[in-house]
């Protein structure tokens, strides 16, 4: 039996959280324990270079980092510090859209910008996007979407880890 991948996930906080707890739950592969919401305001409150060091913390003995992309996630200051401090530690790097996936009340959102398009490849200067992949779960409903990432969420890490390492 393969070994479970450890990832850092990555996603806009307030609106995916529950969304994002939901895909974290599949199981298929160890993610970062989200901090609870009282902890999130205590570093984020302490300033951006605290918020910096729970990064760093949190990605430490990662080898792949899965941005959950909703609808607001693209270019965002932090989403875009995590893809990139996960690129120059030699990370996998892989988004998966969860617009799709139902949140606490029971509704899906409109699909968001893809965020890779938003950062640029530091020897090619292209977008990342060019390189790295972020899939939009098949299905015409959360049910179906979500089977489709506990299908596929583990090869999707290994693929990104791959392509990081070509790269």
């Amino acid at each position: 039996m393969a070994t479970k991948r450890q990832v850092f996930y990555s996603f806009h906080y307030k609106p995916d959280c529950w969304r994002a707890s939901t895909i974290r739950s599949i199981g298929a592969i160890e993610g970062n324990k989200p901090a609870p919401d009282n902890d999130w305001e205590t570093i984020t409150s302490s300033g951006d270079e605290a918020i910096k060091k729970w990064i760093r913390e949190q990605m430490k003995y990662r080898s792949c980092t899965i941005v959950l992309v909703g609808n607001k996630t693209a270019n965002r200051k932090w989403i875009n510090h995590e893809i990139v401090k996960s690129w120059d530690n030699g990370m996998g790097v892989v988004g998966i859209y969860i617009h799709g996936i139902k949140n606490s009340q029971g509704y899906i959102a409109e699909k968001g910008n893809n965020p890779f398009d938003y950062i640029t490849h530091g020897k090619s200067k292209k977008k990342i996007s060019t390189i790295v992949k972020c899939y939009n779960p098949a299905g015409s409903n959360s049910k179906e979407r979500y089977e489709w990432i506990k299908k596929y969420i583990a090869s999707a890490v290994e693929e990104a880890i791959k392509i990081r390492n070509d790269n």
